[in-house]
């Protein structure tokens, strides 16, 4: 579902920006800041750095590690 919203210009150009060099479209760099934006505040007492590469790592493709016995 798509849902229209206002925001500042600046705003706009700042995510356009990014989203290009991150290769994401302007809906969905606003997403992941307002994903990050919300872990953040329900993580106050973690760095901003900490929570961007958790949530990065979370959506990985990755193989479970396997200790060899």
């Amino acid at each position: 579902m798509s849902i229209s919203i206002r925001i500042d210009d600046a705003l706009y150009e700042t995510a356009k920006t990014r989203a290009r060099a991150e290769m994401r479209s302007v809906p969905q760099q606003v997403s992941y800041w307002a994903k990050i934006g919300r872990a953040a505040l329900d993580n106050p007492d973690l760095p901003i750095e900490f929570v961007r590469d958790t949530l990065l790592a979370k959506d990985e493709d990755s193989e479970p590690f396997e200790l060899p016995e």
